[in-house]
């Protein structure tokens, strides 16, 4: 998943097989550590791995703070109300498990499907706290765009 092209599209680059198992390692690093953080993502239906999604403190290196939630999946998956489905469960467990007062999530501006995601959970868009990331090279990955939830406005059910 992470070595396909279209599923990194708006990443600096794809990652090898070695930089992805890390990735990974360091996800159950951090679900053993905190208790919480990325997870599978499976259809129900079959058991298929088809991504990933949760919560991660924002990096220190951004313009704001808090917890960011995030979805990855893989390109047969998309289409279906996955990347919904998993959004809408990873923020009910950040309001009702872990008693967050926002939860954030971060894209490049032009990544309209997670963007449509953000807007169809509940979230919004401040233009005010658009910036560009310093991490990534000038051209049309840099400009990146925040998105909000408050507990109590995320959209449950709903996909």
């Amino acid at each position: 998943m992470n070595a396909d092209p279209e599923v990194r599209r708006y990443f600096p680059d794809v990652l090898t097989p070695e930089r992805s198992a890390a990735s990974a390692a360091r996800f159950q690093d951090d679900l053993g550590r905190r208790g919480w953080g990325w997870w599978a993502v499976e259809v129900a239906a079959t058991g298929e791995f088809i991504g990933f999604a949760g919560l991660d403190p924002v990096e220190e290196d951004m313009p704001f703070t808090g917890v960011e939630a995030g979805w990855r999946l893989a390109r047969p998956a998309w289409g279906h109300g996955y990347a919904t489905e998993a959004a809408l469960a990873v923020v009910a467990f950040g309001f009702e498990s872990l008693g967050l007062p926002e939860i954030l999530a971060v894209t490049t501006a032009t990544n309209l499907r997670s963007r449509a995601v953000m807007r169809r959970i509940g979230m919004t868009h401040d233009p005010a706290d658009d910036f560009d990331d310093p991490e990534v090279p000038e051209g049309p990955l840099r400009r990146n765009v925040v998105y909000r939830l408050r507990p109590g406005h995320h959209r449950p059910g709903e996909g």
